[in-house]
């Protein structure tokens, strides 16, 4: 089952947060949104900050695909190579990297499928950046993306989600959360935006609003572990422990997975 990727700065959580971003999928690729265009795109200049981590076959990979799209003087080609860098990336969880192709092919061909595989990609590495000037740049990155599908697709209550999410972490999270209060506005059971206020109640220390926030979206959505799970620690953080062990039992009933399970029993062992 794919889990909503969260970028949750909250201690409490940490450890669940890490395990929560690790993706089940990724971003889906339609090649019918790539088009036609006249100019030629061109390799990004940035360096590759994850060279080290890759092993000879596929550091081998990425420089024979970087070498092909330098040089080919056939458009549509190189679109082809950008995007299997980007896919390459994406398989190996670097989407920085990814996201520098998946933005090369937006710009030279800016349509709204390529824009969300832009702006979605640079988002995933927002969530992954651990370096607050790094998760700013990625945010900034993504915004643009996404304000311009909004303006496309003005309905597009994801993508909103998404921006309001980014404009949260930037220098004014108050745009963010009045963006997040008018989803809910139009849409009072956005499965998303509850999440996100939720998320932010906990950031904020607001453990008896996380509660409220929770307890709602839980009701509305019992099967979202993720939801289920913070309601949990939002318990034990106000010390209400019953409630909590209750939670996590709960948590643990839902996912079968593995890391799940090893998190959920990290904190029932503390109770």
């Amino acid at each position: 089952m794919f889990k909503t990727r969260i970028f949750l700065f909250v201690a409490a959580a940490a450890l669940v947060v890490v395990l929560f971003l690790l993706p089940k999928s990724v971003v889906d690729n339609d090649p019918k949104s790539v088009g036609e265009k006249s100019s030629e795109p061109t390799t990004p200049s940035a360096e590759d900050p994850h060279t080290a981590e890759f092993n000879s076959d596929q550091t081998d990979l990425i420089d024979k695909l970087n070498d092909q799209l330098a040089h080919s003087d056939d458009f549509e080609k190189s679109l082809i190579f950008a995007d299997s860098l980007a896919k390459l990336y994406i398989s190996l969880n670097k989407y920085d990297s990814a996201a520098r192709f998946f933005e090369l092919i937006a710009e030279k061909v800016p349509t709204v499928g390529n824009w969300l595989m832009a702006g979605n990609t640079y988002y995933e590495a927002f969530g992954f950046a651990m370096d607050a000037a790094r998760r700013s740049s990625l945010a900034e990155k993504a915004k643009v993306y996404f304000i311009k599908i909004l303006e496309a697709q003005p309905e597009n209550l994801d993508i909103k989600n998404k921006l309001a999410m980014t404009y949260v972490s930037s220098p004014n999270p108050m745009q963010g959360i009045m963006m997040l209060r008018e989803i809910l506005q139009q849409d009072p059971q956005n499965e998303q935006a509850l999440f996100n206020l939720g998320v932010l109640s906990m950031q904020s220390g607001q453990y008896d609003k996380a509660v409220e926030r929770f307890s709602n979206l839980a009701k509305l959505y019992p099967d979202n572990t993720q939801a289920q799970f913070f309601l949990g620690v939002s318990y034990l953080e106000t010390g209400k422990k019953d409630k909590a062990k209750e939670q996590f039992l709960l948590v643990k009933s839902l996912d079968d997975d593995p890391a799940v399970q090893a998190t959920v029993d990290s904190y029932l062992e503390n109770i």
